[in-house]
């Protein structure tokens, strides 16, 4: 053993994204069990709903739209991020009692490690604690199961403040003499 090299240690790829499997979303999109669509128009994209928002069971459909964060893939991403977007603008108290089944879709939308569901999850983290009155309280029992992915990517910042202070320079005009 005297004078041995001993290789590396193969890479853990913790950091490596993970394929997302078919969601439930998209599975009950696909089946077309769920009241909305996309709706097409000069403005660009919308959601269609196809009953009103106000007599939706948000017990049911809620979850299964948090359900769809994990899709990469048009018109799964956009339905499911839109249909959130509208259902917590208009839920207000009926938010909170539905909190609970909401977590496990956040967890498995983080444990994707995709850079763009997680941005768009902790986009939608937000917006949920500020649609209904007691709900930042209600998520704190079930931050440790949210948080173990945010402790990996604690680390991960891009620095672009060099880049900006080498580009100003380059973008600046030039003084006239």
């Amino acid at each position: 053993m005297k004078n041995s090299v001993v290789g590396a240690p193969p890479p853990t790829g913790v950091f490596q994204k993970r394929p997302s499997k078919p969601t439930t979303f998209r599975v009950y999109y696909e089946r077309r069990e769920l009241p909305i669509s996309v709706d097409h128009n000069n403005r660009g994209n919308a959601i269609a709903w196809k009953v009103d928002i106000e007599k939706l069971d948000y017990q049911y459909y809620l979850p299964l739209l948090f359900h769809g964060l994990c899709e990469t893939v048009y018109p799964y991403e956009f339905l499911a991020r839109e249909g959130i977007r509208d259902m917590l603008n208009r839920g207000g108290p009926r938010i909170l009692p539905v909190l609970p089944k909401l977590i496990i879709p956040i967890r498995n939308a983080m444990n994707t490690k995709n850079h763009n569901v997680m941005c768009t999850t902790l986009r939608v983290i937000q917006h949920l604690v500020m649609s209904a009155e007691g709900v930042g309280i209600a998520l704190v029992p079930y931050l440790k199961q949210i948080l173990p992915v945010f402790n990996l990517f604690k680390n991960k910042k891009r620095n672009i403040g060099d880049a900006i202070e080498i580009l100003v320079p380059i973008s600046a005009p030039s003084p006239q003499k």
